[in-house]
């Protein structure tokens, strides 16, 4: 080990175990909150229950010490559904040298650990320090993020975030933002055998799907990357009749770069569909969940500068920065509340997957990272 550390890896894997003992899936998060709560109490740090549109609530905990920077530490507690195929019962895991598998194991309750000890430790050290931490373990993460929605409405402000989503050999810095669109069309029914006399909204639709595409490219970033699909395509009767379809509806998933937003995405969809001269109405709607992209500068900010020292005196060379494929609970924190988000946590792959892994040896000098930036971020004046 390169580097001295108050974490204890036993307890930290102990601590591992019993949350992922406990089915968290999306609406179910009560139970592993009651857990991650009692924990909180025991350390002398009390936590509080803040509701959240999925009826589950978040966990958070609040340290004023002083004057000085507000650091937001954020883990989302709820899990994917487990998936078939499991080789060892999901929730009690199975240790195989360094690897431990479980569900949630990586995504993210590792993480919620991460941010749990790292709280801990600075509560008992507040002498060394001056500022606001804020601990926040939330809900729904893996469907609608109704606890970061949460949490941000209830006027969240922080000067850094930690998102310790699963990722150890980069931190990331932004990402694609995602916007979902509903696209209705609504033509006029008739006979199918006089389609004449109708307008075929399936046939509408499909004209505005078959080219979206090319008439409507995505964003581009020069480190952002972005797609477009179609997710599904309905119309006609559920029971079989000859008429022809009067209703159709896609459903269009689109990544978001830097400077693209809902309603200029809608402004582009809505001119293509006026260029096909369709005798249809088209009607587009933004279905939840949305989120923004974000990009934060690291590089020159002093979060950024304080990670990379953290990283130099934990694992002996720097942590590039880099950019997800994805969206998380760091979108909303980093796009809509324009908080400065870093985005790391333990090593861990197979998401959602039946071999879900987490590498059980980046728990402590990933706790050991987050702590170190931390302290130099509550130095800054």
């Amino acid at each position: 080990m390169l580097f001295s550390t108050t974490f204890d890896q036993d307890e930290a894997f102990a601590l591992l175990r019993s949350l992922v003992a406990v089915r968290s899936y999306p609406g179910e998060e009560l139970a592993a909150q009651q857990v991650l709560a009692a924990w909180l109490t025991a350390q002398g740090i009390v936590p509080e229950y803040q509701a959240t549109a999925n009826g589950q609530p978040n966990v958070l905990a609040t340290v004023h010490n002083g004057s000085g920077p507000t650091i937001l530490l954020n883990g989302h507690i709820d899990t994917v559904l487990a998936v078939e195929g499991w080789a060892h019962d999901p929730w009690q895991g199975h240790l195989d040298g360094e690897r431990f598998y479980g569900l949630g194991v990586g995504d993210m309750k590792s993480g919620v650990v991460v941010n749990m000890l790292v709280a801990r430790e600075l509560w008992r050290r507040r002498n060394d320090w001056q500022g606001t931490l804020i601990f926040s373990s939330v809900t729904d993460e893996e469907a609608y993020s109704a606890g970061a929605h949460a949490l941000i409405a209830s006027g969240l402000q922080a000067d850094a975030c930690f998102v310790t989503e699963p990722i150890y050999d980069q931190a990331i810095v932004g990402a694609p933002g995602k916007v979902l669109v509903r696209v209705d069309v609504t033509g006029k029914a008739a006979h199918g055998f006089f389609p004449h006399e109708g307008i075929n909204a399936a046939i509408e639709l499909a004209r505005f799907v078959a080219d979206v595409g090319t008439a409507v490219p995505t964003g581009t970033h020069p480190r952002i990357p972005a797609s477009q699909t179609i997710l599904s395509f309905l119309s006609g009767n559920a029971q079989y009749v000859v008429t022809v379809p009067e209703q159709a509806r896609a459903l269009l998933s689109r990544q978001l770069v830097p400077g693209e937003t809902a309603e200029s995405v809608i402004a582009e969809l809505r001119a293509f569909a006026a260029s096909l001269d369709s005798p249809a109405r088209f009607d587009f709607a933004v279905e939840p969940p949305f989120y923004p992209s974000f990009e934060f500068q690291a590089a020159t900010h002093t979060v950024g500068q304080a990670f990379r020292s953290a990283c130099e005196e934990v694992r002996g060379s720097p942590v590039p920065f880099g950019y997800s494929l994805a969206v998380s609970d760091a979108n909303l924190f980093g796009g809509t509340a324009g908080i400065p988000t870093l985005f790391f946590g333990p090593r861990a792959g197979d998401f959602h997957q039946c071999t879900e892994w987490l590498d059980v040896s980046t728990l402590v000098p990933c706790a050991e990272i987050v702590l170190r930036t931390a302290l130099r971020v509550f130095a800054q004046p």
